[in-house]
């Protein structure tokens, strides 16, 4: 019986570079079936859950949505149950990125192509996409060692993007010093609101929300250069968006499509455990 044809997705925002790649595939791999080519990432996360290719070659830096963040986001919508649930795609990132920032992605052992890319080096990613699709390892493992690497490289030193600079932020804490005071807006006040009274922070567009039991504020510090200033063991990423007091969860409950929410004491709200933090609650 004849094997079906490996589908792949490039998603590059400069259309000579991905022809380039394409072509470089087609002498690479001239099995390989590249179903779509895509130059942001949010068309890469729609394209990839539609078409469910077996391989991705995500650029890094796109426009509106790094690659790495659509990986992320990715792999906490991929379906995993059900007749539609495939392998997460083997995933390969495409880097202009110097050696530095590289040995992240080494570490992680997800593979990636330095830009340009050079045939050679194509060559050795080929074999491991072809050893690692052979294996045909369960859905269920294969995401969850891939949503393991992509934590590792969201915090890895050099391969998140720089942040632009903030008009409204958070006191700069000493070095090594968890941030204890917050300088942020409410209406056309700026208030000193202490860590310590802050249950969540949320990212909303442009701003960070932070919520108190009682009132909510809003900065600009991107939620990424805030995760820095903050106690890791106080505060918990539960999704790309939140962080949340871990002493103030009350509940975690799952619902029937098995996704996890949970509620803090003194706020109303429920907020959503993306896939990609739901081992910080194994015992649900």
């Amino acid at each position: 019986m004849t094997q079906p044809a490996v589908r792949a997705l490039i998603a590059e925002d400069e259309p000579l570079l991905a022809a380039a790649l394409q072509q470089e595939l087609a002498r690479a791999w001239p099995a390989l079936q590249v179903v779509a080519t895509v130059g942001d990432g949010l068309s890469a996360v729609r394209q990839a859950l539609a078409l469910q290719p077996d391989v991705l070659f995500f650029d890094i830096r796109m426009p509106g949505q790094s690659g790495l963040d659509a990986a992320v986001e990715l792999a906490d919508a991929w379906p995993t149950d059900g007749p539609a649930g495939r392998p997460f795609p083997a995933l390969v990132f495409v880097t202009a990125y110097d050696q530095y920032a590289v040995q992240a992605f080494e570490a992680q052992a997800v593979d990636y192509l330095l830009k340009p890319v050079q045939a050679a080096r194509l060559q050795k990613t080929v074999q491991k996409l072809q050893l690692a699709l052979a294996s045909k390892a369960p859905a269920a493992i294969d995401l969850e060692a891939t949503m393991a690497q992509l934590r590792h490289l969201l915090v890895a030193p050099g391969v998140a993007a720089p942040a632009p600079a903030a008009a409204t932020a958070p006191a700069t804490p000493a070095a090594g010093t968890p941030l204890t005071l917050i300088q942020a807006s409410s209406g056309s006040q700026i208030h000193m609101v202490p860590v310590a009274d802050v249950l969540y922070f949320e990212a909303a567009d442009k701003y960070v929300r932070v919520l108190t039991a009682a009132r909510e504020y809003l900065i600009r510090t991107p939620l990424k250069d805030l995760i820095g200033q903050l106690d890791t063991q106080v505060f918990w990423q539960i999704h790309r968006s939140t962080l949340v007091r871990a002493s103030s969860i009350t509940t975690v409950t799952r619902d029937e499509a098995g996704k996890l929410h949970l509620e803090l004491a003194g706020r109303p709200e429920k907020l959503p455990v993306s896939r990609l933090y739901a081992h910080l609650f194994k015992a649900m």
